[in-house]
């Protein structure tokens, strides 16, 4: 196979809890999730 990666190729190593890309992914959705986080999705104020 080629170098060539799908996006289910980047989900599978997000949801790894053995890949370095799972951290990442873990700690960004906190970060989003946290109200009291700059990056906070929700109500905008």
């Amino acid at each position: 196979m080629g170098k060539n990666r799908s996006s289910n190729d980047d989900r599978s190593d997000s949801k790894n809890p053995n890949n370095s890309s799972s951290k990442a992914s873990r700690d960004n959705r906190s970060n989003q999730m946290n109200p009291n986080n700059p990056r906070y999705q929700g109500k905008k104020k």
